[in-house]
Parts: C-alpha cells; sequence; structure tokens
C-alpha cells in the first residue's frame, strides 16, 4: 500500500479531484480578500479538509465506522482478544480473572510508564502531562489504550460491546482472514441480527449506516473508477435504494443477501494490480481520509482536547488501519497536522503547546512535500493547508481585532503556520505552472504585507466609527482631529505590539504598517478638501492634526528605514505627503479666484455704463478706475490677513490675477474708440491736372473726392467713437492706472516683508521681483494706441473741414494753412485743460505726427481740386514753418528735437515741389528703373504700392507730385506713359 496512486487513480482525479481543486481555488481567493470580524467566541474550528462525501453519513457513523476498522485491524494483527468488560464491572472482573486483570494491568503499566518518555510528545514539543509529574495526583482515566480510544472517539460501551460480537462472529466463521481481505459492512450485515439491538429503529439505522458506508465506498468513491455499464454497480444501486425505502432482510443464506454478497464482493474485489484477495471498499478518496480523520481524534483528550499521554501507543494502533482505509505516514501527517490545529482553534487560541505542536508537525509536512510530486498527494496537501490558512487568514487579516493583551502570545505561531502553508501551497503552484514560480522571500513577504495592510484598514474604519461618535456638542473637534490622534496612537500600538512579532518575517513591518495607515487618512483628508473654499476652525483644526500624524508616523517609518537595503525608498514612495501648506494653497487659491472672478465680472459690468465725462471727478479720468484699483487694494488687505504662512509663495498667484483684471480692463477701455487706421483716409486714384481749366466744377466737395477710390486698401474716413474730451478722459484714466500699479507694487513688497518679520523675523522680501507685467505693457500699449487714434480722428474727422475740405483747394494762395492752425490752437487748449502733464504730451505729439501726414495728404493725394505750380513751393514752405510753430510754441511747446524729428518726412518732400518738371521726370524714370529694372518699349510700369514713408526718392512720392504739377510737360508724360485721366 506505498503506492500514493492508491489515493487517487488518475481517471478519477480528472473528475472528482479537478472540480474539488476547483473550489478550493475560489476559497482560497475569498479567504486571501475579504476580511471577516472576529465572532462572538474565538473558538471555532477550521473548515472541513476534505470534500462532501456525495453520501448523508453523519460524524457519528463515521466515528463508529473507524471504530469498528480499529477494532478489526487490531485483532487480526494480533491485539488483544475481542471479548470486552465492561469499566462498571471491571472490579468484579478482577476479582474473578486474574489473567484478564494482569494482561490490562500491564499494558496499562506500559502506557504509563512510557508517557513521560513519549518519542511523539517530544517530538511535537510537548511538555509531559501533569498525571506523569511527581506529587500530582492523577485523574481517574480508562484501563487500557483501546478503551481510551474509544471513550475519545465517544462510542458507548454497548455500541464496543456490540462490535465485538459482531467480529467474534465474522472470525469464527472465516478464521485467520486478515482485516484487509474483509468488508466490514457486509460481514455486519450477514451476521448481525435485530435482535442485537435493544431498538428496532437502532436496527435500522445501523443497517442504513453500512449500506450507505457500502454506497460511498464502492459506488460513490470507488478505488478504482466505474464503468457505467458495470452490472455489479447497477445492482447495488438498485438493492441499496430498496432497502432505503424498506429494511433489507439479513440471514446469510437469503436470497436478497446472497445478491447483494455477490455484487459487493465483485466491486470491492477489483485491484490496480496483479490479483491479490484485499478488498477495496473504504480505501478510496475521500471516504478513507474522512474515516481516518476520526481515528485522529482518538489521539486527543474528549474533555480538554489536549494530546493524550499514550499518544504513541495510540498513533501505533492507528498505524494497523492503514492498509484497510490505503493510508501512509505522509498521508497520515497531514491529518495529524490539521487535528492539532484545529484542536488549538477550539481551545479559545489558549493552548499555546498545541498551537506549538501543530507548527512543529507542520514542519514534517514540508519536508514530505518535497520528497513528493505525486498530484494525488498534492490536491489533499492543498485540501488540508486550504483549511488551516483558511483559519489563519481569517484571523491575521484583522489581527488588531484577533489579538489582545490576553492572547498575543499566540499570534507568532499562527503567522509561522500560515507563512508555512502559504510557501507550500506555493511550492505546489511551481510544480504545476513552472513559469509562475516566485522568490520565498517575495512570497512571505507579500503575506505579511497583505496581514498588515488589511488589519490595519479595519483598524483605520473603526477607528472612523468610534471618532464619528466621540465629537459632540461639548466636544466640537472636527472628526478628522479626532481621528488623526487616534490614528497616531494606533500606530503606536502597532510599532510597539505588532510590529515586534511581524517583524521575524518583514524587516520592515513599522514601515508596511504606516504607510497603510498614511494612505488610509490621506484618503479622508483628500476628501475634506476638496470643494472647501473657506477658512474655517474646522479646516484648522483637521490641517494641523494631519501635519502632526504625518510627522509621527515619518518618524516611525525612517526607524523602520534604517534596517532597509534600499532606505525604505519602494516605501515612502507609497507615502505621497499630505502638502498641508499645498491643501491650504489649494484653498487660498480658491478664495483668490473668486474674488478676482468677482472683481471681472463687474469691470465688465462698469465699463458698459462708464461714460468717461471729465466733469465726473477733478482729476478727469473714469470713476470705474478708481473703483477697481480700490477694490484691487482691499482684496490685497484681506490676503495679508489671512491667517496662513505661506503669504509670500501664493502671493505671485494673486498678482497674475490682479494683473490680469488690470489688463483686461484696459483692453475692454480701449477697444471702443478704434485705432489710427479707421480715422485715415482711403487715398484717391491717381490723376493729372487739366491745365488751363478751373478747379472746381459743379462745386463738388473736395473732401468727397479724396475718399473716392483705394490705392492701398485703406478704410474710410468716417467719424467714429467718443468726442475729444472723452478721448482725454481715457488717455487720462490709462496713466492713472499705470501710476497706481507702481503703488500697489511698494504696498505688496512692504505688506510682505511685515508678514515675513511676524513669522519668522526674517524678512527676505527686498529681493523679491513684484510684477504687473501684463497690465504696466497694456497701460503703456493703450495710451499710445489710444493717442494714436485720438490723434487722427482729430485731424482727419473734426478738422477734416479746415484740412482735406479746404487747404490749398482752389489755387494755394486762396486757402492757405492758418484756418488749421487756429483749429489746431483751439483743439490744444481742449487738450491742455482736461489731461495730465504726462499724457498731454503724448496726445500732442500725436497730434503733431497726425497733422504732420494730414499736410503731405493734402500734397501728394489731394484730388483733382488740387495742382500746384513751381512758384506755390516757397507758400507751401512757409506754411508747413507756420504748422510746426505751433507744436513748438516759442519755446513753450514740445522740444525741438521731437519737432525736427517728426518733420523729416515732409522736409524729404518739399524739395520736390521746387523742382523743374523734366528734372522731376527724368528722377522718376531713374527711380522706377531702380526698383524695378530697365523700361521696356519706351514705356515705364506704375510703382507697386504706396510706400510706407513718403521720400523724395520714392518713385510713387515723384509721381504724386507729377501727378499734382500744373505744368503741360507733366500732363502730357502722365498721359502718355499711364494714360490718367484729368479726373475721377
Amino acid at each position: 500500500m506505498g503506492s500514493m496512486a492508491r489515493l487517487l487513480p488518475d481517471s478519477r482525479c480528472a473528475s472528482a479531484s479537478a472540480s474539488w481543486t476547483s473550489s478550493l481555488s475560489c476559497d482560497l481567493a475569498t479567504a486571501a480578500t475579504t476580511v471577516v470580524t472576529a465572532t462572538s467566541s474565538s473558538a471555532m474550528p477550521l473548515a472541513a479538509p476534505f470534500p462532501g462525501l456525495g453520501v448523508p453519513l453523519s460524524d457519528a457513523d463515521l466515528r463508529t465506522t473507524a471504530y469498528e476498522v480499529l477494532v478489526a485491524a487490531s485483532r487480526a494483527t494480533g491485539g488483544r482478544p475481542l471479548i470486552y468488560i465492561p469499566q462498571s464491572a471491571s472490579t468484579g472482573a478482577r476479582s474473578t480473572s486474574s489473567t484478564s486483570t494482569s494482561t490490562s494491568s500491564s499494558g496499562l503499566q506500559r502506557s504509563r510508564t512510557s508517557t513521560a518518555a513519549s518519542r511523539v510528545k517530544r517530538s511535537l514539543g510537548l511538555s509531559p502531562s501533569a498525571s506523569s509529574k511527581a506529587g500530582t495526583a492523577a485523574p481517574r482515566r480508562p484501563e487500557t489504550v483501546m478503551e481510551l480510544v474509544r471513550v475519545n472517539l465517544r462510542v458507548t460501551e454497548q455500541a464496543d460491546s456490540r462490535i465485538r460480537r459482531g467480529l467474534l462472529r465474522i472470525a469464527a466463521g472465516q478464521l485467520g482472514r486478515r482485516a484487509e481481505s474483509m468488508i466490514l459492512p457486509l460481514e455486519f450485515l450477514q451476521r448481525s441480527k435485530a435482535s442485537d439491538f435493544p431498538d428496532p429503529h437502532e436496527y435500522e439505522a445501523w443497517q442504513c449506516r453500512n449500506l450507505k458506508l457500502l454506497e460511498a465506498g464502492l459506488l460513490v468513491h470507488p478505488l478504482i473508477p466505474l464503468r457505467k455499464s458495470d452490472i455489479y454497480a447497477q445492482t447495488l444501486r438498485e438493492i441499496i435504494s430498496r432497502a432505503y425505502d424498506k429494511p433489507l432482510e439479513t440471514g446469510k443464506n437469503l436470497e436478497s443477501m446472497q445478491e447483494l454478497c455477490s455484487a459487493v464482493k465483485s466491486l470491492a474485489g477489483r485491484s490496480l494490480g496483479a490479483s491479490s484477495d484485499e478488498c477495496h471498499w473504504a480505501d478510496g478518496f475521500p471516504l478513507n481520509l474522512h474515516i481516518y480523520q476520526m481515528l485522529v481524534e482518538a489521539c486527543f483528550d474528549s474533555e480538554n482536547g489536549t494530546v493524550v499521554d499514550e499518544i504513541d501507543e495510540v498513533i501505533g494502533l492507528l498505524k494497523k488501519t492503514w492498509v484497510i482505509l490505503g493510508i501512509n505516514q505522509m498521508l497520515h501527517n497531514l491529518c495529524f497536522t490539521w487535528a492539532l490545529f484545529n484542536h488549538f482553534a477550539t481551545s479559545d487560541q489558549v493552548d499555546i503547546e498545541l498551537l506549538s505542536a501543530a507548527e512543529n508537525q507542520l514542519s514534517v509536512v514540508v519536508k514530505d512535500a518535497k520528497t513528493t510530486e505525486d498530484p494525488d498527494y498534492c490536491d489533499i496537501l492543498v485540501s488540508i493547508l486550504s483549511s488551516i490558512t483558511g483559519w489563519t487568514e481569517k484571523r491575521l487579516l484583522a489581527y488588531h481585532e484577533t489579538f489582545n493583551a490576553s492572547n498575543i502570545v499566540s499570534m507568532q505561531g499562527i503567522v509561522a503556520i500560515g507563512i508555512s502553508a502559504a510557501k507550500i501551497l506555493l511550492e505546489d503552484i511551481s510544480q504545476k505552472y513552472p513559469g509562475k514560480r516566485k522568490k520565498e522571500t517575495d512570497v512571505v513577504r507579500g503575506k505579511i504585507e497583505t496581514y498588515i495592510r488589511s488589519s490595519l484598514r479595519t483598524a483605520f474604519a473603526q477607528r472612523m466609527d468610534e471618532a464619528d461618535s466621540k465629537r459632540s456638542s461639548r466636544n466640537p473637534v472636527p472628526v478628522l482631529a479626532i481621528l488623526a490622534k487616534d490614528i497616531s496612537d494606533l500606530a503606536s500600538k502597532e510599532k510597539n505590539i505588532y510590529s515586534p512579532i511581524l517583524k521575524k518575517w518583514h524587516p520592515l513591518a513599522s514601515g508596511v504598517a504606516v504607510t497603510t495607515l498614511h494612505s488610509c487618512f490621506g484618503n479622508e483628508l483628500k476628501q475634506f478638501t476638496v470643494g472647501r473654499t473657506k477658512f474655517t476652525p474646522d479646516t484648522a483644526q483637521v490641517l494641523d492634526a494631519a501635519d502632526k500624524l504625518e510627522k509621527n508616523l515619518i518618524n516611525i517609518a525612517v526607524e523602520d528605514f534604517l534596517d532597509s537595503d534600499d532606505g525604505g525608498k519602494s516605501l515612502i514612495r507609497q507615502m505621497p505627503p499630505y502638502e498641508a501648506e499645498n491643501a491650504i494653497a489649494a484653498l487660498v487659491k480658491d478664495w483668490m479666484k473668486e474674488r478676482v472672478d468677482k472683481l471681472k465680472g463687474w469691470v465688465d459690468q462698469s465699463l458698459q455704463q462708464e461714460t468717461w465725462n471729465p466733469k465726473a471727478n477733478r482729476q478727469s479720468f473714469a470713476p470705474s478706475s478708481m473703483k477697481m484699483l480700490r477694490m484691487i487694494d482691499e482684496i490685497l488687505d484681506a490676503f495679508f490677513q489671512l491667517p496662513i504662512s505661506v503669504h509670500s509663495i501664493l502671493f505671485p498667484d494673486l498678482t497674475a490675477g490682479l494683473d490680469g483684471i488690470i489688463q483686461y480692463y484696459v483692453s475692454k477701455a480701449k477697444s471702443c474708440h478704434g485705432t489710427q487706421s479707421t480715422a485715415t483716409p482711403q487715398l484717391p486714384h491717381l490723376t493729372r491736372c487739366d491745365v488751363g481749366s478751373k478747379l472746381f466744377k459743379k462745386k463738388e466737395k473736395p473732401h468727397a473726392l479724396l475718399n473716392r477710390g483705394s490705392q492701398v486698401g485703406s478704410s474710410t474716413g468716417k467719424s467714429e467713437g467718443c468726442d475729444l474730451p472723452e478721448l482725454c478722459v481715457q488717455i487720462n484714466t490709462l496713466h492713472y492706472i499705470q501710476t497706481e500699479v507702481e503703488n500697489l507694487k511698494k504696498k505688496a513688497k512692504k505688506c510682505l516683508r511685515n508678514c515675513e518679520l511676524s513669522q519668522d523675523g526674517n524678512g527676505t522680501t527686498d529681493g523679491m521681483n513684484i510684477k504687473f507685467e501684463l497690465s504696466q505693457a497694456s497701460c503703456q500699449d493703450g495710451i499710445r494706441q489710444l493717442c494714436d487714434a485720438t490723434a487722427h480722428k482729430v485731424v482727419f474727422n473734426y478738422l477734416s473741414h479746415v484740412l482735406l475740405d479746404t487747404l490749398y483747394v482752389g489755387g494755394t494762395v486762396s486757402n492757405r494753412v492758418e484756418p488749421l492752425l487756429r483749429e489746431l490752437h483751439s483743439t490744444l487748449g481742449v487738450i491742455s485743460g482736461i489731461m495730465h502733464n504726462e499724457s498731454r504730451d503724448h496726445l500732442i505729439t500725436a497730434l503733431m505726427k497726425a497733422s504732420f501726414d494730414g499736410f503731405l495728404l493734402v500734397l501728394l493725394a489731394g484730388g483733382p481740386t488740387r495742382a500746384f505750380t513751381l512758384q506755390d513751393a516757397q507758400i507751401i514752405e512757409n506754411d508747413f514753418r507756420a504748422l510746426r510753430g505751433l507744436y513748438l510754441a516759442n519755446g513753450d511747446g514740445l522740444p525741438h528735437e521731437l519737432v525736427d524729428k517728426a518733420s523729416l518726412e515732409v522736409k524729404s518732400v518739399l524739395p520736390l515741389l521746387r523742382t523743374d518738371t523734366e528734372s522731376l521726370i527724368q528722377r522718376f524714370k531713374q527711380a522706377i528703373t531702380e526698383l524695378q529694372g530697365s523700361p521696356t518699349k519706351s514705356s515705364f510700369p506704375k510703382p507697386p504700392r504706396v510706400p510706407a514713408q513718403w521720400s523724395a526718392n520714392d518713385p510713387n512720392t515723384i509721381l504724386r507730385v507729377l501727378c499734382y504739377r500744373y505744368d503741360e510737360a507733366a500732363t502730357k508724360f502722365l498721359k502718355k506713359t499711364y494714360k490718367f485721366p484729368k479726373k475721377l
């Protein structure tokens, strides 16, 4: 019976074992991922280690069967006689039978004297029992080892007597027959009678049990798989089915009994190999292990669950059943390991000796597992270890609930057994799936990490509930602040009580624990801070408590990481900082965003209602700008009053938001008044002078001619936007904002320095560059653009009646520059009366440049109503000199250098007016040739575009002078070369 193949034949493994292994996998996965809270009683037995039988046999049925097998095997191997003397009659028996008394006493004496030197107890690390110690009164115990076994298996004296009588009858008819060649249930059915039982119902139950055993051992779990067509199997099923409905008539010579005997013997007599007289009725899996597991219970005292003193003798008896049940030493080791641990589990986990014994016995199983690769043994191994690990995982996945001061001593043993079982299971998985082999250290540490993380998450959830119950009107501390203190205490408890035990398997046990707690609290803190935009006492308390907790956890982790090879880097990565400062920063940023957004909405509304009235205040700038800057100043004050320590860090964010608001105000303000291009008139198409004709015909308005058509695609000169005073107010406003931004920067720098001095006494703001870049650039740009746009509106729209409509129309002498100068002088008075000095100079400079541009426009694009002779050149130069003088104002106006620079373009064009026509034509030809190459067929291409700046060397400029030259030669050249018309 040494071959493991007898346990689970290959063909049966494919069916029964496959489903069993599958269900085990589910059980293991569930145990590994589910934390089961501690039950009301810690004395919970292990889950059944073997699959169900599929036949309704109770534990009592199996215990009785196990005892029958044991008694039969003991008798067949030369044990004591089958005659049984009840314990109640032992005194009388001893007085009448000295031989029997001597035999029992000697056997018992051997048992007791060997107790102190028990080999099994020594191997398990068990101490001698109290009864073996000197001076200790021993309790009354059974007289023999077999009687001890009977008591521990809870077999009654009446049942024992009936079993022995039955075996005597069997032995009488089959003298010398070995136990393994007998089918005990069949033999009992043949030789027992209803009269052997005190009650008919008891007899029927006994008969039913034996039939169920035959069904389980020969039909449901046979050693050798059955063929579907097996006639004996069909016959046995029918007999058993009938017997369940109507009790079977027994008697050796009855036809029904003969039919039963024939079917049973045929099925039990099938052999795996050579012919043999062995009968296989109880050695099929898992029936054999169910029966043997009951026998193993004989090793434990029925009252207190401890290992009996006579353990060596009891195991000796059990071994006699191996040949019948198909058990070997390795299977015995497995079953005994499970039994040891199960008795520890049911002892309220207080019998540490049992736990230690289970751990020592498991080490024997570890050695066994390494010596065999038999798949059937491996399946049984997985089944038993899964039962053990299922129990240990439930406790270890919530060890904070399971272990306390009263039972903490058992934790190390339970962890050791759980880890050993996990390593054995790993080896089994590695044999089946070589590609999934993992390092043993990885598996062990992985298990410990799972225990730590699961248990602490469970403990954290409990502390959450407790913290919630602690908060009240008398104790208004926020829940998270209470929780932070509780978790800090929990971390200390973990470090002092549990981590020293777990460090045996994981050197960074404390580190794993604090990373878990850090993560759990971090998740709660994150939820707490999400959406909070205002500072409250609760927020301040929670963030402060979180900071203290984090520092405590980090200190524990750092101490633990000193023993780490990598300095604990892998665990440190699992502890992203709470960043209380960042949480505060987020709240402050939300606070800032709310105020900036609100301010932007106010700017939109205010600009829609702004009138830009110069009489709104003495300073002649927009009231909305003053209020906006006052609101910005209030936001700054409120910011520096916030009870935080990171003003200097967050201030750039605030300035960026406020800077954007000012820039937004400036851009919106300037956008409604157009640009320089919207006020500049379009240039008319080129014409030639009609020499000898009158310039005015049909009283056509000269400025209308200037607006017809375009060579350059410029916009029309229609007046847009505000009046001049409003434009002046707008420029004043931008200049005021630009000035106030500088004051804001100075104030912010002072406030920052005060905050730093009050916090750490070290002001470092002097080197800080406080910027309002967008608003400053926007103001500067806006002032320039508004000045240019205002100047062009004044010159080309407001003063068009004295410039475009009148100047030099019909001749230079009759319409000179004086009316324009008067209007400009009046305009300068309006500007000076409204604007501040610096912004006023900007606008007057822009007005000067625009008026010079307008003067040139009259000379070079004045339309057919204007024509100039050589003699007009001096008058025009004088008029321009007067125009320049207006801005110089005899030294009280703009600086000479500025006026001279603005005059350069006009001064470069005026000499062309005094140049004779032939010279102009030659100069034009030379310029166009240099620009576009030699002409073909005596024709010249038209200049490609209007230049960015008029110049005496630009062909477009020279051509325009020729167009307005009141001279026959000029007219002929233009007609021949370009076929210009005389009028539009």
